[in-house]
Formats: structure tokens, C-alpha cells, sequence
């Protein structure tokens, strides 16, 4: 899944990592003739890639990103009182992730451009990733709730 280049940092071994916009960190190597990304090499060619796609395989796995916060949780909804908007597509804004809790009976749970259809329950809760559209469906009686997330601010 695309993802957007939002600025340039190294990990604890001093390799490069591209942040992206989902959140997560891409290593981006220059590693001929495996991988060949001159421009990682010097701040003149990363800066030239702020703002272009990366493919972010995190994402695809529903890989939670690290160092996020929750910041808002909706109210608790049964089969009766779910929104509308939540039964049809729908997605979070650019870097906004979120969890379903389900606290009692079970909740269909769909991300169609990954091919997701699974049941959530009590035992086992959704993941959104950010942008995705995706939707939910009760089956049967169920109460569950929405906790979103964010990147915690950094203070230096």
C-alpha cells in the first residue's frame, strides 16, 4: 500500500529510515545491485523524495505503528444505535489509526482492498488503518466501541 515520504531519520545502527504519513518507518537503503537508491545517500536527493510514495507493507499487515496514542473514543453502540456511516465504506483521515473493541456478541468486520472479512468479538478486536475503507456489520446483538489514535506529540 502507497504510502507517503514525510521526512528522513537513521535507526539505532545509524541506518536510514523514511517516516511515512501512516506512521510507520521504512528502512531505505542503497544497496547495489539490490537496491539502488542513490538519492538516500545525500540530504540533496533524500529532500527530493518528501512527498513521494513508498509501499508500506506494515500497513498491509495491520501492524499497529509505534508510539501512538489515543486521543478520542466513540460512545458504545449496540446493533440498534450503530451509526449509519459505519455500515457502509468509510475511512479515517491521513495518520489517524483506530481500534474496535467489541464487548459483547460479534461484529463483521471488512477492509475490501485487502481482502479482510473477518468476525470480531470480545476475544479478538479490528484494527483501522489510516485512509483504508473499510465497514462494519453486527451480527446479531452486539456492543462495541471505537478508540482512534495518533502519533504522541514530541517535546524536545
Amino acid at each position: 500500500m502507497q504510502r507517503t515520504i514525510t521526512s528522513f531519520g537513521v535507526d539505532e545502527r545509524g541506518e536510514p529510515l523514511a517516516q511515512l504519513d501512516c506512521g510507520h518507518a521504512q528502512h531505505v537503503r542503497h544497496d547495489p545491485p539490490f537496491r539502488l537508491r542513490p538519492w538516500v545517500l545525500t540530504a540533496q536527493g533524500r529532500a527530493s523524495m518528501l512527498g513521494t510514495g513508498l509501499d508500506c507493507l506494515r500497513c498491509t499487515r495491520l501492524e499497529w505503528p509505534d508510539d501512538f496514542v489515543a486521543y478520542k473514543r466513540t460512545p458504545e453502540f449496540t446493533a440498534q444505535s450503530v451509526p449509519a456511516g459505519l455500515l457502509r465504506d468509510h475511512a479515517t483521515k491521513r495518520g489517524v489509526w483506530a481500534r474496535i473493541i467489541v464487548l459483547e456478541g460479534e461484529l463483521r468486520y471488512r477492509i475490501p482492498s485487502l481482502g479482510v472479512d473477518v468476525t470480531l468479538s470480545a476475544l479478538h478486536g479490528g484494527v483501522v488503518v489510516p485512509e483504508l475503507l473499510h465497514s462494519v456489520e453486527p451480527l446479531a446483538a452486539v456492543v462495541f466501541y471505537v478508540e482512534f489514535y495518533r502519533a504522541a506529540l514530541t517535546h524536545d
